[in-house]
């Protein structure tokens, strides 16, 4: 367990101090998130490169095709096993936004960019907070299933590259979630969960906000390399990603991130 009191001297050094932690992530994350936006800390620091997150003794991981299948029933069962995914998936968002911020540092030089990445990671933290502490009133915990580790996968992919990175998760993983969460939503609610409902409704709202960032900083390096954005994230996205990208998309969710349709309506035209 990291000391609460060594405070990190810069915010690479706050973020690799994150993702070198298994156990405490969500609260360093509210712990430093804190001190940048008060000034508590206040420089930026040197790359803080992680080949791997350190993550607890469980949940076990799999690859996503060994995952066992969750059933399409609205059962105290199947929402335990989505939430649990779901809250592996922002445990792994956590890790992520301070990635970003620890892996990139010398490709961004303004304040607003690190301000937007550790709002970022707050939500995230949150967000899986908010998650566990409704596994935790099934009887259930963060843990307690197996989880994939596909997430944690497209950030090894992209790796070398912020354009790559902010391509793939941001623009791609995180935006399919857009599309297919308002449906989660409407099941859950039918089952008369609205507790539940309202908060994955509350996790969509925060994640057009998160899309909206990565597509913001993925247009901002497109500008400055003087390349066309649309074809730049197609390219991307067929050398990095080996998934599909289907319909249906939540046009209307992705509008307000900035993300315009020509940047996916026709990509499978484009393959």
């Amino acid at each position: 367990m990291p000391d609460m009191n060594a405070l990190p001297k810069t915010l690479t050094e706050a973020a690799a101090t994150v993702l070198d932690t298994p156990h405490e992530k969500v609260a360093l994350t509210f712990l430093y998130s804190r001190l940048w936006r008060d000034g508590g800390l206040s420089d930026i620091g040197t790359p803080q490169l992680r080949e791997r997150p350190a993550r607890p003794e469980k949940p076990q991981l799999l690859s996503p095709g060994k995952m066992p299948k969750r059933k399409a029933s609205g059962s105290l069962e199947n929402r335990t096993a989505l939430l649990h995914a779901l809250a592996h998936i922002e445990l792994n968002a956590i890790d992520l936004a301070w990635d970003i911020i620890a892996r990139f540092p010398q490709h961004f030089s303004q304040k607003a960019f690190y301000d937007d990445w550790v709002q970022v990671a707050d939500d995230e933290a949150r967000h899986f907070e908010s998650l566990e502490n409704r596994l935790k009133s099934w009887d259930s915990h963060y843990g307690a299933l197996p989880a994939h580790d596909g997430l944690w996968q497209a950030a090894q992919e992209t790796s070398d590259d912020p354009m790559a990175r902010l391509a793939l998760v941001p623009m791609l993983l995180e935006a399919r979630g857009l599309d297919v969460t308002p449906t989660t939503v409407e099941k859950i609610r039918h089952s008369q969960d609205h507790e539940t409902a309202d908060l994955l409704h509350q996790i969509f709202l925060d994640e057009i906000s998160h899309v909206a960032i990565g597509t913001k900083w993925f247009k901002y390096l497109a500008s400055e390399r003087k390349i066309d954005p649309i074809s730049t994230w197609q390219d991307l996205v067929k050398q990095r990603f080996k998934g599909d990208l289907k319909p249906p998309f939540n046009d209307e969710a992705r509008q307000k991130a900035g993300m315009e349709a020509d940047f996916y309506q026709n990509f499978e035209k484009a393959r």
